[in-house]
């Protein structure tokens, strides 16, 4: 692990960990309307990069179909959503699988309850969609599973977190069942320390799936309060709204400096932490995103880029 010194109070020097200890191997998410303003990721993104395809509901099955083909062709591990709510049958979910592995040579996907409240068939949770046996089934190589550290306020209602733990279990017994690398991969903070006390709690439950953190790329304030709001994050909107408070920094656009670092300290206190790496959430840009986390890399990390 690479390391910078900094001098403490004392004069002394301290060891601190880089941000390219945790930003290398970072994964980024679109959307096929936001993708087709890329001329050409191979410009902007390291070769290889994972990147995931965000279905919204009511986005047609052909646009994902055609987005994941394109960056498969450009040389990209592609990792379609799979929404279960969105999803009207077995026969659809089916498929969906079909037609991603058939065009766009997919063998990934996130799988998730989705973000409809009324379900649009069978489906209500990705636990569901896996009892299908449809993924390991059909040679997915690699699923990865939502985590909510700050919990899931449209599953436990009263903050409990009884049930996304429970469900979190049943998925950490049906990953040592199952060909498939998993992974978690988390809704978006602010806070560093919700992030990895949550980590620490389930880890101390009996998970052992890797976590890739969610962060979000650099934004107006203004517009990260408003997606803060309406994901439900509650530690990291306080960080956000305290943030909000202090005028020199109102205007200037919100870098995801202090959580890596957050992060990445707590990684080099605890190197057998589940916290593997990042997820970026492009939300002030695809581009803006993609040069931030060029800009805090190893010189590894921006050589790849293609």
């Amino acid at each position: 692990m690479a390391w910078l010194n900094f001098a403490d109070k004392s004069g002394a020097e301290t060891p601190e960990p880089l941000l390219s200890d945790m930003i290398d191997g970072w994964s980024i998410e679109v959307m096929p309307r936001t993708s087709a303003k890329i001329d050409n990721f191979r410009a902007i993104l390291p070769q290889g990069t994972r990147v995931y395809i965000a279905h919204i509901d009511g986005t047609p099955i052909e646009d994902m179909v055609a987005t994941a083909g394109r960056l498969h062709a450009e040389g990209f591990a592609v990792m379609p959503h799979i929404p279960a709510r969105s999803i009207s049958s077995r026969h659809v979910l089916e498929d969906w699988l079909k037609r991603y592995q058939g065009e766009a040579d997919v063998k990934q996907a996130l799988l998730l309850g989705g973000g409809v409240t009324t379900p649009a068939g069978e489906f209500d949770s990705s636990i569901q969609m896996i009892e299908t046996g449809l993924f390991d089934k059909m040679g997915f190589t690699r699923l990865h599973i939502a985590g909510h550290p700050e919990g899931n306020k449209d599953i436990d209602r009263d903050g409990s977190n009884r049930l996304v733990d429970q469900a979190l279990l049943w998925k950490q017994d049906f990953s040592t069942r199952t060909d498939a690398k998993m992974a978690i991969a988390t809704q978006f903070a602010f806070d560093a320390k919700s992030v990895t006390a949550w980590a620490d709690r389930i880890q101390a439950a009996g998970v052992t799936i890797p976590i890739h953190v969610g962060i979000a790329g650099p934004t107006k304030l203004q517009t990260l309060i408003k997606f803060a709001i309406s994901c439900g994050v509650g530690p990291s909107l306080k960080v956000l709204q305290k943030r909000a408070m202090d005028l020199s920094k109102l205007l200037v656009p919100y870098e995801p400096t202090e959580v890596v670092a957050g992060l990445s300290e707590h990684k080099a206190a605890n190197p057998h932490s589940l916290i593997e790496q990042l997820h970026v959430f492009p939300l002030g840009g695809i581009n803006a995103a993609t040069e931030w986390m060029r800009k805090h890399g190893s010189i590894e990390a921006m050589a790849a880029v293609a």
